[in-house]
Formats: C-alpha cells, sequence, structure tokens
C-alpha cells in the first residue's frame, strides 16, 4: 500500500514527495457534494472543480460562458463533501483578463469563499507574472498549458498541440514554474513532448491527453463514468457506463408507477 493512501489529507508537500518518488497522481473533476463525496471516499489525491461544468452541467456549448459565481456555488458543495482530497478551483474566462488586480481580487474571493487550497489558471508566459503576485498573495496556483479550452476561439478549435516539437510548450512550462505554479496540468499535448516537459520540470504534470509520461492524470466525472455522451474525446476511458444504469432504473421506477407496483406497504407509513 502506497504511503499516500494512508494520509488523512493531502497538501501541497504531498505532490512534491509523489513527483520525487515517482508515484501518479489521481485526480478527477466534481462539481456537487455526492460525487464529491465519492471520489474522496475512493481515494483520489486531488479534485478540480473545473469550467467543464459548464458543459456536463449546465449544457453549454463549451466552458467560455462559465461565470466566476458558478464556479464558486459549485466549489461549495464540493468542500462540504470532500476531507481528504486537494481542492482546485479553476478561475473560468473573464475572472483573470481584465488586469492582474482584477485577477489577485477574483482568486482571494474564491479562495475565501470555497475554502479551496488553489485555483487554476490557462495561460503559458503570459501568465507568470500574475501566478509570481498571486504566490506572493499566498495563493496556490495550478497552470494549464497545452489546448487551453478558454482559448477554443482564438485556437480555431481544439487542436493537439506538440506536433511540431516540445520547446515553446517547454519554455511556457518553466516560467510558470519559475513563477511559483505548484503543478501544471498538459491538456490535448503529444505523448512526447509531455513527456520531455514533465521530465524537465520539478513540479508535478497533470495529463489530460497527454500520454502516460505526466506525473498524474485528470478526467471529467461526467466522462469517465459514463453520465455524458453529447461528445467523447478520444483521450478518455470510461470505467462505467452510469447513463445506461439510470436509464434503465429510471424506466424501472415509472413502469411500477404506472403500475401501482410502487409504492409497496413496506414503504408507506
Amino acid at each position: 500500500m502506497s504511503k499516500i493512501s494512508e494520509l488523512k489529507k493531502i497538501n501541497v508537500n504531498t505532490f512534491k514527495l509523489m513527483k520525487v518518488e515517482g508515484e501518479k497522481i489521481a485526480t478527477l473533476t466534481a462539481y456537487d457534494y455526492t460525487s464529491a463525496k465519492i471520489l474522496d471516499e475512493a481515494g483520489v489525491e486531488l479534485i478540480l472543480v473545473g469550467d467543464s461544468l459548464g458543459s456536463v452541467m449546465n449544457g453549454y456549448e463549451n466552458s467560455i460562458p462559465v461565470t466566476l459565481d458558478e464556479i464558486i456555488y459549485h466549489c461549495k458543495s464540493v468542500k462540504r463533501a470532500a476531507k481528504r482530497a486537494f481542492l482546485v478551483a479553476d478561475m473560468p474566462f473573464g475572472s483573470y483578463q481584465v488586469s492582474d488586480e482584477k485577477a489577485i481580487e477574483n482568486c482571494i474571493r474564491v479562495i475565501k469563499e470555497t475554502g479551496f487550497e488553489a485555483v487554476k489558471i490557462e495561460g503559458g508566459k503570459n501568465r507568470a507574472a500574475l501566478i509570481r503576485k498571486l504566490t506572493d498573495a499566498g495563493i496556490l496556483v495550478m497552470g494549464h498549458i497545452g489546448l487551453m479550452p478558454q482559448m477554443v476561439n482564438v485556437m480555431g478549435g481544439y487542436k493537439i498541440q506538440g506536433r511540431t516539437g516540445h520547446e515553446e510548450l517547454l519554455s511556457d512550462a518553466l516560467a510558470l514554474e519559475e513563477a511559483g505554479a505548484f503543478s501544471i496540468v498538459l491538456e490535448g499535448v503529444v505523448a512526447s513532448a509531455a513527456r520531455i516537459i514533465s521530465k524537465n520540470l520539478t513540479i508535478p504534470t497533470i495529463g489530460i491527453g497527454a500520454g502516460a509520461g505526466c506525473d498524474g492524470q485528470i478526467l471529467v466525472y461526467h466522462d469517465v463514468f459514463g453520465l455524458f455522451d453529447d461528445y467523447t474525446p478520444k483521450f478518455v476511458k470510461k470505467y462505467a457506463d452510469l447513463k445506461t444504469v439510470v436509464n434503465e432504473a429510471c424506466s424501472k421506477y415509472i413502469d411500477d408507477v404506472k403500475t401501482v407496483n410502487f409504492p409497496e406497504d413496506k414503504h408507506t407509513f
């Protein structure tokens, strides 16, 4: 059994230790009390309330419309459930782009109102100065480079990164590490580039569609458990088909109500 699995609470130093010892970091997203409680009890080390909630929870076309208030609302629900996992809040589009001062104000609000331990911000060298200011202000930051969903319009779609080389991505990653980021998400990065980046950093990388060479992996709750099927990215491995389970159970419930097989005497006062 891993030493990490015996810890009662995961903190930022846990990830430094896992990087040094070569133990992979298991992370998933969650957006509500019930799902967060399940993941926390199962033993994931990090839970991210991602702006992916825009699609899987609220039915938006992408993450761009997600507001800071929505992130805070879902973070509060997750915080009430998670006792062990390290908690990270995604800063939504528009919450940190206007100015560094406004970004710091918004990040402080998230940390104070949710009780989360860190925030996540997309961007490479262009966000290094902001991350340094946030770190100096006492806010832990997880970086995010590669395919950046909040830049989908600028990038012209969800484009895999690193096909022409790793140099620019590595430069971004090193800049974020130097600025004080405690970890970096590598999304939609070719595996060879992600592996090189991970080996050249002292902080852990968390991959999503970036191969097995990252220091950890993250997937979206609704994707990994088969609850969301509007689209399925190539990098998703489905570990359960809960939509089918719920659909079949719901059909049985409807039939029982229609045929008066529910409620039975044992369900009645």
